[in-house]
């Protein structure tokens, strides 16, 4: 049997690679808008305190867990956007209460930069704990409920409701943020220390 009646007995079908490229660009600016919400939290911490906060990446990990709390665990009757503020304003807490009650003490004894970063590291992992047994270590996720649903088709790529406003808001805290540091008082202060 030759070649050819081979491929046409398997039945084979040619899937053009280039039609998942816009997809792949969508899925790669997606993941750099999450990346960089984290990564303006780290700079303006490493910015002010001149060490790496380890435990950042838990402490907003805390605020997505509350908003998965508010909507799905509790299933209080609350807006997507009020829940997400709620989550905010808990990881904000969060960090707080971790400044004042680990970074705190230590900066007052002339910690070094790297018993900050053990420090923050076990707070890390004590956080990564708390959450593993409040909610499991399994993949949780919320469905799209209330008009947060839907999908957009941009050059072939889909991207979801919920991606685009990923996408929008990570570009509006940069430039806010961006602003803000040049314009304000606050962000003059943050750059001068």
């Amino acid at each position: 049997m030759s070649t050819e009646g081979v491929a046409e007995s398997r039945n084979y079908r040619y899937i053009p690679y280039v039609d998942i490229v816009p997809q792949l660009i969508a899925n790669s600016v997606i993941a750099g808008a999450i990346y960089a919400l984290i990564a303006l939290g780290f700079n303006l911490i490493y910015g002010t305190t001149k060490f790496f906060n380890l435990a950042h990446g838990a402490v907003a990990a805390c605020g997505a867990y509350a908003v998965f709390a508010i909507l799905k665990t509790f299933a209080l009757p609350v807006n997507v956007v009020v829940a997400c503020a709620i989550g905010a304003l808990v990881a904000g807490v969060i960090g707080y209460g971790l400044d004042k009650f680990i970074y705190l003490p230590l900066r007052r004894r002339k910690a070094s930069n790297m018993v900050l970063m053990v420090a923050s590291l076990g707070a890390f992992t004590a956080i990564q704990a708390f959450i593993a047994i409040l909610f499991t270590s399994q993949f949780q996720a919320l469905e799209s409920s209330g008009g947060v649903s839907g999908a957009y088709e941009i050059y072939g790529a889909i991207i979801t409701h919920t991606q685009a406003v990923i996408i929008a808001c990570g570009v509006a805290i940069m430039a806010i943020l961006g602003l803000m540091a040049k314009y304000t008082l606050f962000g003059k202060a943050v750059s001068a220390i």
